[in-house]
């Protein structure tokens, strides 16, 4: 039995989300079922994390277990051949045995996209959300900045969420812009489900003038979610990379792309 560990893309439009649900297609079905036909087993994919319905993927990373004989490397382009264009395998190779895509990941990077303008991108309608006015962006990476370190982000988290520890640590929180397009990017080690959209509405109520700067600070320290913002629609956002004490996406795809 080998531990393949592959990177992922994917347009997340039109699907439930990463992970199998009930209620629809997801990636991990469509993947799982490609497998099957390569390797001929029935084999489960383990994600570095659940990316929600409509969110996208630059690099994903996910393992699983095959008995299959075919080159660790060689799998990636089997796969593709099975999957639909929206998907893709970047990258496999074979992991140590007690690589696992979750939980041995120390961080993650995710990275919000605003598009801003009378009329909405046509080719950026499912990858950023289109804003007619101009926020402060400013205030919004001044408020970005007061979520750097560690802090509890229960807040953040969607209503209904069961999670006994909700203390996480960013190490990078700030707005960007390029031209009409506005950048939140955010690494840390870890996320609440949700956060990262909850974080953005937050910022944008801010940046709107709705809340002050303060009210970021305010919601860090009620860890109640009643005293955040918004959550920003999924379609904005796209997890970056994920790096583990001996794979880093970024790295990787850089060297082979």
């Amino acid at each position: 039995m080998r531990r393949i560990r592959c990177i992922i893309q994917y347009d997340g439009t039109n699907y439930v989300g990463w992970q199998v649900q009930p209620n629809g297609v997801s990636v991990q079905e469509k993947i799982e079922a490609a497998l099957f036909k390569v390797v001929k087993e029935k084999v489960r994919i383990h994600g570095s994390g659940r990316t929600d319905s409509g969110v996208h993927a630059r690099a994903q990373v996910a393992h699983f277990d095959t008995e299959a004989k075919m080159p660790a490397d060689k799998l990636a382009i089997a796969l593709n051949g099975f999957l639909p264009p929206d998907i893709r395998i970047l990258y496999s190779e074979q992991a140590p045995d007690d690589f696992h895509a979750r939980f041995s990941a120390k961080k993650k990077q995710y990275r919000y996209t605003i598009q801003l303008g009378a009329h909405a991108d046509v080719f950026l309608r499912n990858t950023a959300l289109h804003l007619h006015s101009v926020p402060d962006v400013a205030l919004m990476d001044e408020a970005a900045k007061l979520c750097l370190g560690e802090h509890d982000f229960r807040s953040f988290m969607a209503v209904n969420t069961k999670m006994e520890n909700t203390v996480r640590e960013l190490y990078v929180s700030k707005w960007t812009q390029d031209g009409n397009l506005l950048h939140y990017d955010v690494e840390g080690n870890g996320f609440l489900y949700n956060m990262v959209r909850i974080l953005v509405g937050t910022m944008l109520e801010i940046g709107r003038g709705r809340l002050p700067v303060s009210a970021m600070s305010a919601a860090l320290l009620a860890a109640d979610r009643t005293n955040a913002g918004a959550t920003a629609p999924a379609h904005g956002l796209m997890l970056m990379r994920v790096c583990y004490p001996d794979f880093d996406t970024q790295e990787v795809l850089g060297r082979v792309l």
